[in-house]
């Protein structure tokens, strides 16, 4: 892994430093996390996908991240999430990376396998297992896989325990996946190894019961993403940047990983060809009643990724709830995280880097876009101008109401 700070000439904030990683420099440290549209058809994009993605580019985000997808049908979370599980997905795949590379984002994706969390509603319709109800409206729920046949929770399907000849399989998929993404063009490619995924279900003891080489001590569960970080690093360019998501926690009542397990899966992560590790928490279990998950305050993981930071080589991102400028670049500065990554507020804001460099830099309208930019500093002119001689947007209906 070879990773190079750009120093020269820094920024006055560190959020707006740039970070090199692997030959690949992202402009700055807020990037925006994937995020699950629920809006593909048999995994391929749409002009949704384009338009909704584009946008954060932009609006000047370092990296986007494209939403969870699947390398394989029985791996999607829902009938509409997106796919590289075939050929014919690259060419949708491609035109997303070249329009957030051409418009100055370093082009992400985020590859998963939702396991014994799959085949589900979409969250407006609570996210719950598709059953015959759904069949009859066509959207049918499928087998859904994991390390043992432990379902995700109450009412929740029991999943086919994957043999190891289904376990090569997956592996396969997997880098397969991985490869697709490189040909359309993204240069980070981001594992979903947390929220009770195929790859965290394996890692956990609360899911993983097996007793062959891919279950029992931590060692063993460790074997199966492990050898997915493998297979894939061998699969992509050595200049591609390598992501894995991680649940800090599981946060379960007892008997699952806490953060001293996952410092040391990262640090094995990181020997066989993990860049980044980008911190999240959770979901091994639908059970609410034996959940005793982390507090959402701003920036909830950020205590999780400050450790993993000082205890491993990786670089580390951090999600959750990072929503103010300030905030962003003290966690930077602090060295809690290397990068931050916001998922809602971007949803709200798609210009959220934009209006960070006018609070934090005194950057006024320098890095947008210059056909919005050469708009919006005249209009500031004339807004500075309207407040300096008193006039508001309802000065004309006061006058109105007074005469």
């Amino acid at each position: 892994m070879t990773i190079d700070a750009c120093t020269a000439n820094p920024p006055a904030r560190a959020l707006f430093s740039p970070l090199t990683i692997r030959g690949t420099t992202l402009p700055l440290r807020a990037g925006v996390s994937p995020m699950c549209m629920y809006a593909a058809t048999d995994g391929y994009v749409s002009d949704f996908h384009l338009a909704h993605l584009g946008r954060f580019a932009l609006g000047g985000a370092g990296l986007v991240i494209v939403e969870a997808t699947a390398i394989e049908p029985r791996g999607r979370i829902s009938h509409h999430d997106l796919g590289l599980w075939d050929d014919s997905h690259v060419e949708g795949m491609m035109r997303i990376a070249g329009f957030l590379e051409t418009h100055g984002s370093v082009p992400g994706i985020q590859l998963g396998h939702a396991g014994r969390r799959a085949s589900v509603r979409e969250p407006w319709h609570a996210g719950a297992p598709l059953d015959a109800t759904d069949a009859q409206a066509g959207t049918p729920p499928w087998q859904t896989v994991g390390p043992s046949a432990l379902p995700a929770g109450p009412d929740w399907p029991v999943p086919h325990e994957l043999s190891e000849s289904e376990i090569a399989e997956s592996i396969d998929q997997w880098a397969a996946a991985a490869q697709r993404a490189a040909t359309a063009g993204f240069r980070f490619i981001e594992l979903h190894g947390a929220h009770g995924y195929l790859l965290h279900s394996f890692l956990s003891p609360i899911s993983n019961t097996r007793t062959d080489s891919y279950g029992g001590d931590a060692q063993r569960r460790m074997r199966y993403p492990l050898e997915v970080i493998r297979a894939i690093r061998e699969a992509v360019p050595e200049n591609v940047i390598l992501s894995y998501r991680v649940s800090s926690v599981d946060g379960v009542l007892e008997g699952g990983l806490g953060i001293e397990d996952i410092v040391e899966f990262s640090r094995h992560a990181a020997a066989a060809g993990v860049d980044v590790i980008d911190t999240s928490s959770g979901g091994i279990s639908t059970d609410r009643s034996s959940d005793t998950r982390v507090r959402r305050g701003f920036a909830f993981h950020a205590d999780f990724a400050r450790e993993i930071k000082a205890n491993t080589d990786a670089i580390v991102a951090c999600v959750g709830f990072i929503v103010d400028p300030e905030q962003a670049s003290r966690m930077i500065e602090d060295e809690e995280a290397d990068i931050v990554l916001l998922g809602r507020e971007m949803l709200d804001n798609p210009n959220w880097v934009h209006h960070a460099r006018r609070s934090l830099a005194s950057d006024e309208f320098d890095h947008w876009d210059q056909r919005f930019g050469s708009a919006l500093g005249p209009r500031l002119s004339s807004l500075q101008r309207l407040a300096e001689s008193g006039e508001t947007p309802l000065t004309r209906f006061e006058a109105y109401s007074g005469a």
